[in-house]
């Protein structure tokens, strides 16, 4: 499929942001059916409500960044592009699992072995994909200082 050249190359990330963005807004609505007490609402989401507040929120922000990148239209190399979309939702999904799976959430119990690697490889691709797209943005500006 040939990318059309409004999108500087970054389609992966104008289609990621929208659907990190429907996340969060699924999210909200599932905080007003828990606030109305919907049952299955409250057993589905089994944690503290600050955890599905949590995720809501890192969805949004998430977005907000990733829409940021696209905005820029600085072509970026594939493997940042998925890095960002990626570890937008890993990461945001980390409050989500707590919010489903409250054990996950218990400071005196460790979680299991494979939610900590899940965290610890969200959390550097994640890292990886927006600090690398800020370093290829940022030197972007430098490529044609004489006009600017």
């Amino acid at each position: 499929m040939q990318q059309d050249t409004r999108h500087a190359g970054n389609v992966v990330l104008i289609r990621g942001a929208t659907m990190w963005l429907l996340m969060a807004l699924v999210l909200a609505w599932c905080m007003v059916g828990l606030s109305f007490s919907v049952a299955p609402l409250k057993a589905l989401f089994a944690g503290k409500f600050t955890r599905l507040l949590q995720a809501h929120l890192d969805f949004l922000i998430m977005s907000a960044l990733i829409f940021g990148f696209y905005a820029a239209r600085v072509p970026l190399p594939w493997h940042v592009r998925w890095a960002m979309v990626v570890g937008a939702f890993t990461n945001s999904s980390l409050f989500l699992l707590q919010a489903i799976f409250p054990a996950l959430d218990n400071p005196a119990v460790p979680p299991p072995q494979i939610f900590m690697v899940y965290l610890l490889a969200s959390i550097l691709t994640a890292s990886y994909g927006f600090g690398k797209g800020a370093v290829v943005v940022l030197r972007s500006t430098f490529k044609d200082t004489a006009s600017g």
